[in-house]
């Protein structure tokens, strides 16, 4: 599992040109599922995203984890985020299948909100226009495979 976590000012999902969600300050959280990836690897991966301390304190220091700041979460899936690129034209062979991966995307949603995280999110396997306002830009990069 792989997530790219962007500390934003805001963030919105649009499909079909019309506003499917969106949030003020939080994470905008792009995630790919893997093939391998499960359940236990959705709870650690919840855990890892809600102790993250990279909202800033009153120094600006990134000091801060999500829920201090009252910040919300967009949550995306990505699948292209398992791509194989070592060609030319990206290979997504690595990626979970759908039905399993939509099962796991809405688990992560649901494990952030029991650590009373706001989260919204896109739909998974529509085509979707994210808008991203950075604050930072802070981006870090999440992989089940180092923890």
């Amino acid at each position: 599992m792989i997530t790219v976590i962007q500390r934003v000012k805001s963030g919105r999902v649009l499909i079909d040109n019309k506003i499917y969600s969106q949030i003020n300050r939080g994470y905008v959280i792009l995630t790919g599922f893997c093939q391998d990836d499960d359940e236990n690897v959705v709870s650690k991966m919840a855990e890892k995203i809600a102790n993250l301390r990279i909202m800033p304190d009153e120094g600006g220091k990134m000091n801060l984890a999500l829920s201090q700041v009252n910040g919300e979460i967009l949550l995306i899936s990505q699948f292209t985020l398992c791509a194989d690129t070592s060609q030319r034209r990206p290979s997504f062979i690595k990626a979970l299948e759908p039905k399993k991966a939509e099962k796991l995307y809405h688990l992560l949603a649901k494990k952030l909100e029991e650590k009373n995280l706001v989260v919204k999110t896109g739909q998974f396997g529509s085509y979707m226009i994210v808008e991203i306002v950075n604050d930072g830009p802070v981006t870090i990069i999440l992989d089940s495979k180092d923890f």
